[in-house]
């Protein structure tokens, strides 16, 4: 058995990324599981329109509020779908653990956003290329710079790990001159039917961490129903997260 076709016709997608993308973050949204200690008491999540967005740090007493703008806005000719914001603990990605979680109380507002792509000559009645599901973090303090360093430490420990179907292999290696510093995770595992089954081949996926200023933000990339993301565009991933978060922290 083959990896999906990517050509299958659209019958039904619309309903499906309806579904998939339903909802904004509510207040909860911010808490992403990642240790018994939650954001600051003046934590929230992602504005509805990039025109509401109000920015003021947690000394201050204020709220932080993550703005739309602060996301990754795709090129046209990549864009398959708007993005739509999704729950902080579903956007995350795991691997041997929770690698990715924020933990501790630097954390002062975290939100997240899905949205779909395509390749730049594809046809409009295909399905969308991939995913993306992308988490912006605001700390306070030394909290960007320290949630970069914990997770390149807990990725390069996590090098393999067992899943349904076989091993799954973890490589990480820095990414040079994307914001103020940056990791690029890729991850390659056994490829699957669409009904989960054994499929031939491997199948890979990449995640993106990058820190501007105090914010940092985790891209996962993944490939369409199982398949395979595109390796080429990590750079236009990483230039469109890199300009929305210089829109709002610079």
């Amino acid at each position: 058995m083959r990896t999906p076709s990517r050509r299958r016709r659209m019958l039904g997608v619309p309903l499906l990324v309806t579904a998939l993308l339903a909802g904004a973050c509510g207040d909860d949204g911010e808490n992403d599981g990642g240790g018994d200690a939650g954001p600051g008491p003046g934590a929230t999540s992602a504005a509805p329109a990039p025109t509401a967005a109000t920015s003021a740090s947690q000394s201050s007493g204020g709220r932080v509020t993550i703005p739309k703008s602060a996301f990754a806005d795709l090129p046209p000719e990549l864009r398959k779908s708007d993005a739509q914001p999704m729950e902080v603990t579903d956007a995350l990605p795991g691997l041997c653990d929770q690698e990715f979680r924020s933990g501790g109380r630097s954390v002062t507002a975290s939100a997240a956003m899905m949205s779909a792509y395509k390749q730049p000559k594809d046809p409009p009645e295909n399905v969308p290329y991939g995913t993306l599901h992308q988490t912006v973090f605001a700390f306070e303090g030394t909290g960007a710079a320290d949630y970069l360093r914990r997770v390149r430490g807990a990725v390069a420990d996590c090098r393999s790990f067992q899943a349904s179907g076989g091993t799954v292999t973890v490589r990480s290696q820095p990414m040079a001159g994307t914001g103020d510093e940056a990791l690029l995770v890729t991850v390659s595992r056994p490829a699957t039917g669409l009904d989960g089954s054994p499929a031939e081949g491997r199948t890979t996926s990449q995640i993106l961490v990058i820190r501007v200023a105090d914010a940092v933000t985790v891209v996962h990339d993944q490939g369409w129903e199982g398949t395979s993301n595109d390796p080429g565009l990590a750079d236009d991933v990483a230039r469109a997260a890199v300009r929305g978060l210089d829109s709002w922290q610079r």
